[in-house]
């Protein structure tokens, strides 16, 4: 979420200053406004906010020095310049090097918040929480509302001893949710045990829940205590429960019932004291109607539901998590990355993802592993997203597409301004404008309602 989102405003004339804060405030933002490059480092190193705005001309140190210098600490913090004319040949440069965009003075106030709303939603600096312990959570990085929503039911059931259904796609983080629910319980200090259901063959899984005893079967040589009784005290997560086979499902049950597990070929029950979560990616209320799974055990464990989104439903954690798992296998790798070039972060948070989470973690360790500068640029994202290459045309297909593409890429970089657009591409107004209407591309178009050009 944007709202209280931290951000740097760096300009040495004092009324802009002035103006730029009360704008950017009322945008409901938390503003640090300092005169100078050398006073923004000096706040760089007190607190990293999430996105920093600053003015090329700066006196002493100027704005592109700081931006270099910002680039070289914190390589994911977005940047946005702030530039007269005479200054754009810079700006695009820097743009080019990973600045997130550029305004010309004087700029549109609409257009300036546009441009920070989308800054800020690729930004990778997580909002200061609010207030209370959040470390039974940590591993679920989120800003976004509906996770913060279910994030709020976790925590209020997590306290009882009610069984926990988790519903979600496949790879959306059911297990992490698991997790924090036990981190967040009076047995948190106890055992916590994961089992997949789904990856452990029929006959085996009795034992591996509810242990045996030795002679009970071939290859019994001995007692051996099953998960329920190994999570005694704790909490047991069974995953994928909807592959369960009916006859355990029968079993699991009766001990969820009488609060014992028989182990096999025992004779006697044994008392165990578990909480039980749960988690499927299939549609139980279908499984019951085609008789794969039980309705009286299905009422006991879903006692509560919680549902996680899939990740293309929280596009706005997609770069907070793709930086995570970015620091994590850089340090695994031994690799010095910093961080996601901007329009790199852009094609992350615009991709399907159907893999959800999992798959995400997939793409960052594919481009972790071959890249080979601090920044991660786009054509690795591509690459290991699998966008698909350009299809065979011929030379003048693929001249239109290039001229098309490349001045939208203009009016794009240049917010609609004609006659910046034109001196960038070394052609004058009346030719430009030429062009565009080969196109039918409006300048208008690209000025403060975002980019509704379609291809």
């Amino acid at each position: 979420m944007s709202e209280h989102a931290h951000i740097l405003l760096v300009d040495d004339d004092p009324d802009l200053l002035r103006l730029l804060t009360i704008r950017l405030k009322a945008g409901n933002y938390r503003v640090t406004a300092v005169g100078s490059a050398e006073a923004a480092l000096a706040r760089l190193a007190v607190e990293l906010p999430a996105l920093v705005i600053t003015d090329v001309q700066l006196p002493g140190r100027d704005g592109l020095a700081l931006f270099d210098e910002i680039r070289r600490q914190h390589a994911a913090l977005p940047v946005i310049l702030l530039t007269a004319h005479g200054t754009i040949p810079d700006a695009v440069d820097a743009t080019a090097r990973g600045a997130f965009a550029y305004l010309t003075k004087p700029f549109d106030g609409k257009l300036l918040m546009e441009k920070v709303a989308y800054a800020i939603n690729l930004s990778t600096v997580m909002p200061a929480p609010a207030s209370g312990d959040e470390g039974w959570r940590a591993e679920l990085i989120s800003r976004s509302a509906q996770m913060a929503e279910l994030l709020a039911e976790a925590k209020l059931v997590a306290g009882s001893d009610a069984s926990i259904l988790i519903r979600g796609p496949s790879g959306t983080g059911k297990e992490l949710l698991a997790r924090a629910l036990h981190n967040a319980s009076r047995r948190a200090k106890a055992p916590f045990i994961a089992v997949n259901c789904g990856a452990i063959p029929e006959q085996l899984l009795e034992s591996e829940l509810f242990g045996h005893v030795k002679g009970s079967f071939t290859g019994a040589v001995g007692n051996r205590e099953g998960l329920f009784q190994a999570a005694d005290g704790g909490t047991l997560f069974l995953d994928e429960i909807g592959d369960m086979p009916l006859p355990l499902q029968v079993k699991l049950l009766r001990v969820l019932q009488e609060r014992a597990v028989r182990p096999v070929g025992a004779d006697q029950t044994r008392p165990v004291d578990v909480r039980l979560l749960s988690a499927t990616h299939r549609d139980l209320d279908v499984a019951m109607a085609e008789g794969q799974f039980r309705e009286d055990l299905y009422y006991r464990l879903n006692v509560v539901t919680l549902t996680l989104p899939p990740l293309a439903e929280r596009r706005e954690d997609i770069a907070l998590l793709a930086n995570h798992f970015l620091q994590k296998l850089a340090a695994k790798y031994q690799k010095p990355l910093n961080g996601f070039a901007p329009d790199a972060l852009t094609a992350l948070v615009a991709a399907p993802w159907p893999g959800n989470v999992r798959q995400l973690v997939n793409v960052v360790e594919q481009v972790c592993a071959l890249a080979t500068a601090p920044l991660v640029p786009l054509s690795l994202v591509q690459r290991a997203l699998r966008v698909p290459s350009l299809e065979a045309l011929s030379y003048n297909e693929a001249k239109q597409r290039f001229e098309r593409d490349y001045l939208i890429q203009l009016l794009r970089l240049t917010d609609g301004n004609v006659a910046d657009a034109a001196r960038l591409a070394d052609r004058n107004r009346t030719e430009f404008y030429r062009l565009l209407q080969k196109y039918e591309l409006t300048p208008a178009l690209f000025r403060a309602d975002g980019d509704p050009v379609a291809d």
